[in-house]
């Protein structure tokens, strides 16, 4: 029987999904969000969200920002996943190109690998913020606490 289901599996289509992270912090270390937005291939929104994250640096909010993206696209049932992000560092700690040595990103970083662990395959792009700005708007609309009003 765990054969058939070896097959099954290998038969599963593959479901590509792009995703954009962003956090938000007023003050550094201040008021935090994160926002994040799931598209199909063709640019269509599958799903969007963001929320309030407490007292927080903005280095944290863009991790919790890239982590609910990964998560959101995981429940979506994603295989392979295009994570863009305005944050250089991230992107770079995550391609291996920085280490990370701020203690308070390590548990953020592990769980955010250990999520796009689970895909099939994964790519994290750096953008500039003007192409960030759906999950910005989100970030700051969790933030201001009108999300409900930007969805």
């Amino acid at each position: 029987m765990a054969l058939a289901a070896d097959a099954m599996e290998a038969d599963a289509p593959l479901l590509r999904l792009v995703a954009y992270a962003d956090g938000a912090s007023r003050g550094n270390p201040g008021p935090a969000s994160f926002g994040a937005v799931v598209l199909d291939v063709d640019g269509h929104e599958l799903q969007a969200l963001g929320g309030q994250i407490g007292r927080n640096t903005n280095n944290v909010a863009e991790y919790q920002g890239a982590i609910a993206a990964v998560e959101a696209a995981l429940e979506l049932g994603a295989t392979e996943l295009e994570l863009h992000m305005d944050s250089q560092l991230i992107v770079r700690q995550v391609e291996g190109r920085y280490r990370v040595r701020n203690a308070m990103l390590k548990p953020l970083f592990d769980k955010l690998v250990a999520l796009l662990d689970q895909l099939d395959g994964f790519k994290i792009r750096h953008v500039p913020r003007e192409q960030n700005t759906r999950a910005d708007a989100l970030a700051n609309a969790a933030l201001d606490g009108t999300l409900d009003t930007i969805r």
